[in-house]
This record gives structure tokens, sequence and C-alpha cells, in this order.
């Protein structure tokens, strides 16, 4: 009897022992792994950036400035901005719709509608740009119809607002519909039982509890729409200064062994990446204090 009893209050005091051992706690393997990650961070992200930037002010501030204000950078440069402007606020609209009906509403298909929202990510930028060029090209399946109404989207600016609206349509609704699920809609229908209308249930309730999600999505969306390069290359035609992006023209820059100007078109996307970042970076230590007060 007392062997049983000595056997049982040491199982505790073995639980107890291995229960405080964790993986790195040794601290050769916890130096490793932070020096590794820490180099590997400045090899393969802060080294490439730093490149960028030097390259691009490797001549002087004065070629540097001479080579972004060139017309067709400048061009690209806008239209660029004018395909987020356009973008953005669509897939705005897009993401809160698709998010409210899956997230409020029960009904056949549901699940297949997320799989759709979502399967922009599961295609390469390339494919969708050939799949929107055998849909709407001269040769694709409604080209003679658009043609015989004189209609032309491929090798023409609508066609980058196309394939841009294709490849981030997701990110938007991704963010929003995980939140909404969580929340719930026990506020809204608290809302509408005190006589509340829809759009004063969404803007008094729904959007103030979603608004940094939203803000979120937003800025991942807009961030992919200045970086595409893959499906705007296939529709665009890259003509020069007409349908050539900031991307299409770092390439084409690159193309004329004009190295000093790649770069500097080149540094304006990453200043835009080093800010979308801390914006990122901001929204999220946000929404991480508010988890935390919560």
């Amino acid at each position: 009897m007392s062997m049983l009893d000595d056997s049982a209050s040491l199982a505790p005091a073995a639980a107890g022992s291995r229960k405080h051992v964790r993986v790195g706690d040794e601290k050769w393997l916890r130096r490793s792994l932070i020096g590794l990650a820490v180099c590997l961070s400045l090899v393969m992200l802060l080294a490439p950036i730093a490149i960028i930037l030097l390259q691009a002010f490797s001549a002087g501030l004065a070629v540097y400035a001479d080579k972004i204000t060139t017309s067709e950078t400048l061009h690209a440069i806008g239209l660029t901005v004018l395909t987020g402007l356009i973008v953005v606020p669509i897939n705005v609209v897009f993401g809160i719709m698709a998010a409210w009906t899956i997230t409020k509403f029960r009904f056949p298909g549901r699940n297949l509608l997320t799989t759709v929202i979502e399967l922009p990510f599961s295609v390469s930028p390339v494919v969708a740009g050939v799949c929107y060029l055998f849909l709407y090209g001269a040769q694709g399946l409604l080209g003679p119809f658009l043609e015989a109404h004189h209609i032309r989207l491929m090798f023409s600016v609508p066609a980058i607002f196309l394939v841009s609206l294709f490849v981030t349509a997701p990110f938007v609704a991704r963010e929003l519909i995980p939140l909404m699920q969580t929340q719930g809609s026990d506020e809204e229908e608290a809302a509408i039982t005190l006589g509340a209308g829809g759009l004063q249930v969404f803007l008094r309730v729904t959007l103030p509890n979603i608004k940094w999600a939203l803000l979120y999505g937003v800025v991942l969306c807009n961030a992919r729409v200045m970086g595409e390069f893959g499906a705007v290359s296939v529709v665009s035609g890259s003509i020069r200064g007409q349908t050539n992006t900031l991307p299409l023209q770092i390439e084409l820059l690159y193309n004329d062994y004009d190295s000093v100007g790649a770069f500097a078109a080149a540094s304006i996307l990453t200043l835009l990446a080093l800010v979308t970042l801390g914006v990122k970076t901001a929204i999220e230590r946000r929404t991480g204090q508010r988890g935390h007060g919560h």
C-alpha cells in the first residue's frame, strides 16, 4: 500500500517537471534560431530594398529626379494610381456585400460561394490574364460580339482594371468574413428590433465593428493593385506611354538597359510598399490593443 502511495505522489511531480520543459529552452538553440532568422531577413528582405534605393540614387539626386519625371514614367505612375482608385473602392463594396451575404444568411451553395470568392488566390495571375484574353480578346469567346459593337477591352486601360479586379477580389472579403462570423448577428437583430433600418444597422452597428478589418483589407488590396505584374502584362500589351503601369515600366526600362531609370521607378514601388507596411503594422497594433482590452 505504501508503494502505491509513493508512486502516486511521484507521478504529479514527474508530470510537473515535464510540463515546464519547452522546445527552445536551450540557450544555444534559441540564439542560433534568432541569429539565423535575423541573417535571413537581412539577406533576403532588407538587402534587396537597400540595393534598390542605393542604385536609384547612385547617379545623384538630379539624375534620379530626371528619370522619375520622364513622360512615360509619370504616365505609368498615374495609371497605377488610377487603377488603385478605381479597383479598390469596387472591391470594398464587393467584399462587404460578399461578407454580409455569407455571414448573415444561410442558403444552398454558401460554401461554394466562399470557395469562388477565394479562387483568385489559387489561380496564377498570368493564367488569369490569359483567361481574360481568351474571353474578351479579338479571337476570344466574346471577341466577335465586342468587335461588332466597336468595343475594345484587351490591350487597353479597361483591361488593366478588369484583371486587377479579379486578382484583388478576395482581399477585403477574406478579412471581413471570419470577423463577422465571430461577431454573429445579435447586435444587428437587436437594432432591427428597436426599429432601425437596414442602412442604419450597417452604418451604426456593423461598420464600427468591422472598420479595422475593413481598413486592413483595403491596405492589402491596394498594395496588390499597385504591384500587380503578371495579369496586367498579358492583357495590357505593354504599350509605351499608354498601358504601362509602374511594374511594367520598370521591366521596360530594364530591358532598355536604363538601369538607373528602372531602379528609380522601382524605388517608388518600394516606398509605397514601406508605407503600406507601416499602415499595416499600425492597424495590427491597434486591433491587437483592442482585442487585449476586450
